[in-house]
């Protein structure tokens, strides 16, 4: 299974720690998580940006109605 190597400084590691515990979950698993997330919400606002400047004339002609 692929893997990747993600280097943190002494106060994020400690950070990512805390977190983990207070979610119960190993800190693999959170950081798993998170960029998925983040990958997840990063698709989210590109499809909602282009949406709405496809739909911005239509919007502009729907608003004068």
């Amino acid at each position: 299974m692929p893997a990747l190597n993600v280097t943190f400084t002494d106060d994020e590691m400690a950070i990512l720690r805390d977190q983990a515990a207070k979610e119960e979950v190993s800190m693999k698993t959170l950081a798993h998580d998170a960029i998925l997330a983040e990958v997840h919400r990063r698709k989210v606002t590109a499809a909602a940006i282009r949406t709405a400047r496809i739909s911005r004339g239509l919007n502009r002609r729907l608003a004068t109605k």
